[in-house]
């Protein structure tokens, strides 16, 4: 009982189902009997069953006969389950930021736009104002390919934050090469990954201390919004950290 209702079941189906496998091919009486749920619902069980793919009916002389699939048909149900959870992850990942933001829209403590390659690398170096020696910032959904010269700033910046021995951790797309988080992880205090799953997004997210910048580098016109406000750090922190959690140490092959 307890499997099933771990798979997703609630008590009254995880009843019925049991109660169909003891019985085999039965029609409502038998059922209501073994199982020991009232008729008011009974119907409704079996159509979320039949639903679920764990009890099918055949009509003989007008009177439904129900039948509980094989158990081994759980295992199917519960894959279905996982897949559709995972594209829901999916959707609330896409979705999370755009959310962040609209639900602190009215709690902003500042909102700074800087636009162009320049303006990016501004707003990104400006962390070192406010990080120590021994603090960390979390970067998400960094670009698998960038352009030569945004590759050169990186390093150099990754050289200035090792000697200020500041920690980063770092998210990169699922598509980026081993050779460049072999570069990443050749700096100390930087754990460069994988992201867990693969989305496609158009900007990256910098994230330390009380401040959030959401950097889109594509375009005609790349351009980085900066908010500082202490409640939405934490929210996209917490995002970020879900993240991280899932994602694996990269191994160099």
């Amino acid at each position: 009982m307890e499997a099933l209702r771990k798979a997703g079941l609630t008590d009254g189906e995880s009843k019925v189902y049991l109660a169909l496998i003891r019985i085999g091919e039965s029609t409502i009486g038998p059922i209501l009997e073994e199982s020991r749920i009232t008729k008011s619902i009974i119907y409704r069980i079996l159509e979320r069953l039949i639903e679920k793919g764990l009890v099918s009916y055949v009509v003989k002389d007008d009177i439904k006969h129900y039948q509980a699939a094989p158990p081994n048909q759980l295992l199917d149900y519960v894959d279905s389950q996982k897949r559709k959870l995972e594209e829901t992850r999916k959707e609330l990942a896409k979705a999370i930021p755009e959310l962040l933001l609209q639900r602190s829209s009215q709690k902003l403590n500042q909102a700074t736009v800087y636009e162009g390659f320049k303006g990016i690398m501004t707003v990104y170096e400006k962390r070192f104002e406010k990080l120590k020696e021994g603090d960390e910032y979390l970067n998400l959904g960094l670009p698998a390919k960038q352009p030569e010269y945004y590759h050169a700033f990186w390093e150099k910046d990754h050289v200035l934050r090792a000697k200020k021995k500041i920690k980063a951790k770092l998210l990169y797309d699922v598509d980026v090469s081993d050779d460049t988080l072999i570069n990443r992880n050749g700096y100390k205090f930087c754990d460069a990954r994988r992201m867990p799953i693969d989305i496609e997004t158009p900007a990256w997210i910098l994230i330390y201390k009380d401040t959030v910048v959401i950097a889109i580098p594509q375009g005609v016109q790349p351009l980085a919004i900066e908010i500082v406000n202490q409640e939405v750090a934490d929210s996209f922190r917490k995002y970020f950290n879900w993240f991280w959690d899932n994602s694996k140490v990269f191994r160099k092959k």
